[in-house]
């Protein structure tokens, strides 16, 4: 009776494997549409904005500085410095700058003489030259006229 009676009873049902089909299925399409949320922005993070185009430069013009060759006083030996430049000016004042060239050239070679061949050694040396250089050329040109000196070519040899 042992033997019939488990024989008639029914075998442990067997597990569908659809409910963890269905959990793989589903984690993986959530992991994709999570992807693409975070992705594509659409959750928080960047948004898409229409590109500003640059602004207008200003209306400039450049006007060269005759180049400048100066001989510096040294007990040891002859040392030279030589001095190229260009001044950015407002596009309608560049024909009045360039009328004043010959006193421009004035003020800088008064000053470059004046430098010390000590001075021109040190580090910061062109940034200070620069700005005394730009200071005395705006009161030559007045004020308005020069925006910057730009030194092209600064060799001290």
């Amino acid at each position: 009776m042992s033997d019939a009676a488990t024989a008639d009873a029914d075998p442990a049902p067997r597990r569908s494997k659809m409910p963890l089909i269905l959990g793989l299925v589903l984690a993986v399409a959530l992991g994709g549409a999570g992807f693409y949320v975070t992705h594509s922005g659409l959750l928080g993070g960047k948004t898409e904005t229409a590109e500003e185009p640059p602004a207008d430069l200003p209306d400039i013009a450049f006007v060269p500085v005759d180049p400048v060759t100066i001989s510096l006083p040294d007990s040891q030996r002859a040392t030279h410095l030589r001095f190229i430049a260009q001044l950015e000016v407002a596009s309608p004042h560049a024909a009045e700058v360039s009328a004043l060239m010959p006193r421009i050239l004035d003020v800088l070679n008064g000053y470059l003489r004046a430098v010390e061949p000590a001075t021109l050694q040190e580090a910061g040396a062109l940034v200070r030259i620069r700005a005394q250089l730009l200071r005395r050329i705006q009161i030559v040109t007045g004020e308005g006229r020069v925006r910057d000196l730009l030194v092209t070519e600064f060799v001290f040899s």
